[in-house]
């Protein structure tokens, strides 16, 4: 009798999460569709990007936006993401290009496209993963016979796919996490699929982040618990550890904290005396990792420079290098410059970055919110580490504390070593790295913590009360959301107006 309730509570909890998978896909759609082209993250020069893998044209340099592409954004692009309101006739946005005639937009249309042609991408250096397989879709929506603006939002459409894909490693990893918490479980895919986060309803590479992490994150946790790993598992974890290298350059700290946990679980082989039946599986381990990374390490070198293409980048932008005696000026290490830095991170990592009409197209309130909740929720998952007895759970909480702590180190050391001259983001007057969307390759692990501090906080509750206050969440981030991009639908610009 007890193994047939447990199967059937495992049937239960598959069907709820294929539900939770649907509602994401449905969620992600339509506010991918509602949003207009090109928006405030620079969406044009990842569209660009992606053109180009199509193409099988890997850039060799910072080089100016590709023929194809500039055919896209030109008649295509709303500008009501960075036009002040101020500055519209009778405060709206004129009628798209594609609904005039011809004849009376072709001098508009070219005077764009000369302008484009002068734009060089500072995004051509990213890592090539998401954008050979954003290319591989751009071509596939030709070959359904997509064309324009639909073929566009075809490309946006990746991104329900891969959100997806998402909440399914975020119930594996939940699961392997939490074994006896359903609540828990059910709590970090839930919350992926109802999450504002703007990034999932744009062309950019940090969308693919928390696929391909997901992935590492589930394996290390196995790779952990295995007395001698197995050598599919060790080389499914190294293809998973390059594949997050080779998505976004911004993963350095949690590939980094891996690889401390990776040597850990190395030296306890040792002292268990199980190096040598484990050799096999950790050369393929190394093998896999390494062979994926140093190959675009090298590609960087040949072709911009240095070993990341970094370098390049920061000089087209502008940035310089401050002294190191400088570094200690930064108002960061003010209690109101820290506050800055770390509250705006965790804002936008909810609400994402998008502007409209020259400004974020965020709820203060929200921002608020979602800036308690997270140190609240945050704090109770470390007391549950420190009071934990369960070493697999509390080992996963701890990984994931320390990836975050690393990220958010790494950024403020970015923040520190540069003078941003007259860049636009970060800028003198905001000298901070505060994108929220450069912590998604730790969405998952993020969300295993606060699932953590969650469920600690509610522990004397039954689960219907547990489950209920989690819908109320839900239907607060939706409703938030909804409000928020209300006025977004109605724009000529978006899918539903094509």
């Amino acid at each position: 009798m007890k193994t047939s309730a447990a199967t059937n509570f495992r049937r239960s909890e598959f069907r709820l999460v294929c539900l939770i998978s649907l509602l994401a896909a449905l969620h992600v759609f339509i506010f991918t569709a509602a949003f207009p082209f090109f928006n405030s993250v620079d969406e044009q020069l990842h569209f660009d990007l992606a053109v180009r893998y199509s193409r099988a044209q890997i850039p060799r340099g910072l080089e100016p936006l590709s023929p194809e592409a500039i055919r896209y954004i030109v008649p295509f692009s709303s500008h009501a993401y960075l036009t002040d309101a101020a500055n519209l006739p009778d405060g709206k946005l004129p009628p798209p290009l594609w609904t005039q005639p011809a004849e009376s937009v072709r001098p508009q249309i070219a005077t764009s496209v000369a302008q484009w042609q002068n734009v060089v991408s500072t995004e051509s250096t990213q890592p090539p993963l998401y954008y050979a397989i954003a290319g591989a879709w751009w071509n596939t929506g030709k070959l359904l016979g997509l064309t324009g603006g639909h073929l566009l939002y075809w490309l946006r459409f990746l991104n329900v796919p891969l959100v997806v894909a998402s909440v399914w490693l975020g119930w594996l990893a939940a699961r392997k996490v939490f074994p006896e918490s359903p609540f828990a479980r059910l709590t970090v895919p839930a919350i992926i699929a109802f999450m504002p986060q703007t990034a999932f309803y744009s062309i950019n590479n940090d969308i693919l982040a928390p696929v391909v992490f997901g992935v590492a994150f589930l394996l290390l946790l196995k790779f952990g618990e295995a007395e001698i790993p197995a050598g599919r598992l060790a080389a499914s974890l190294g293809l998973a550890l390059a594949a997050t290298f080779l998505t976004k350059i911004s993963t350095l700290p949690i590939l980094a904290v891996s690889a401390v946990f990776l040597a850990g679980k190395i030296l306890q082989i040792h002292w268990q005396g199980n190096l040598r039946p484990a050799i096999f599986p950790l050369i393929a381990l190394v093998f896999c990792t390494l062979l994926p990374v140093l190959a675009w390490m090298l590609w960087c070198q040949a072709n911009y420079g240095d070993f990341t293409g970094s370098a390049v980048k920061i000089q087209q932008l502008g940035w310089t290098a401050r002294p190191l005696a400088e570094w200690a000026q930064h108002p960061i290490f003010s209690a109101r410059g820290f506050w800055i830095f770390a509250g705006n991170n965790l804002a936008t990592f909810w609400q994402g970055e998008f502007w409209w009409l020259r400004r974020p197209l965020a709820l203060p309130a929200l921002d608020v919110f979602y800036k308690l909740l997270t140190l609240l929720l945050l704090a109770l998952a470390l007391g549950r580490i420190f009071k934990s007895r369960q070493g697999k759970s509390r080992t996963a909480l701890f990984f994931s504390l320390t990836c975050l702590a690393a990220t958010f180190v790494f950024f403020a050391l970015l923040s520190v070593k540069y003078d941003f001259q007259d860049c636009f983001y970060p800028s003198r007057a905001h000298p901070y790295f505060t994108s929220g969307r450069l912590f998604l390759g730790l969405l998952i692990p993020i969300l295993v913590l606060l699932a953590s501090g969650l469920d600690f906080a509610l522990q004397k509750f039954s689960e219907k009360t547990k489950f209920l206050l989690l819908g109320i969440w839900l239907a607060f981030m939706l409703a938030g959301e909804i409000v928020l991009d209300s006025r977004i639908f109605a724009c000529e610009y978006n899918w539903f107006h094509l």
